[in-house]
């Protein structure tokens, strides 16, 4: 398989699948398709970053490697597509709590009410968001402010349901430990 030749051209998601297929379980061959997704080539870009979003959660691992430089290419990314797919990627990843990137948590924060932002990538900034708040309570109230506040706004059914998730997931943080379940 000749995955740049692949990736290079517009592909449907049969495509997508087989070079996920491909590189999944290779550290190299992921390794391969993140600096495909890194190219200077938006075609080539972008469905590297599809591919990566198909990978396997026994890939997860290897995804785990490649955060910091995930989130160094989100933090200055303005194609929407690739922001989409990799805050997508980094949904995904857990946060221990000595390890969050505050500048990362300042942008997902700055989205979730960016009404210029297509709803997939403020849908995702909640979750990531959620993730790296769970472990300080004065952090997930802060999340809790900005959730409220899109109340007031048009919200798409994957919105809502963001939002219903992560209200019901914060609320479940805050319950009293001596309540019964």
């Amino acid at each position: 398989m000749n995955p740049v030749a692949i990736l290079s051209q517009r592909i449907h998601v049969r495509e997508i699948k087989n070079v996920a297929s491909w590189a999944s379980g290779s550290r190299e061959n992921i390794s391969a398709l993140w600096n495909f997704a890194r190219s200077d080539d938006r075609t080539t870009s972008v469905n590297s970053l599809w591919a990566m979003t198909h990978l396997p959660v026994t890939d997860a691992e290897c995804l785990l490697t490649l955060r910091d430089e995930m989130i160094d290419m989100v933090l200055v990314e303005t194609d929407t597509s690739k922001k989409r797919m990799l805050l997508q990627l980094l949904r995904e990843q857990e946060y221990d709590a000595d390890n969050i990137r505050t500048e990362f948590l300042d942008y997902c924060m700055s989205k979730i009410n960016a009404e210029c932002e297509p709803y997939a990538i403020r849908c995702f900034c909640i979750y990531a968001a959620y993730k790296m708040c769970r472990h300080f309570p004065e952090l997930l109230a802060e999340l809790e402010e900005y959730l409220d506040m899109m109340q007031n706004q048009p919200l798409s059914p994957g919105l809502k349901s963001a939002l219903r998730h992560t209200k019901a997931k914060i609320a479940k943080h805050h319950k009293p430990h001596n309540q019964s379940v």
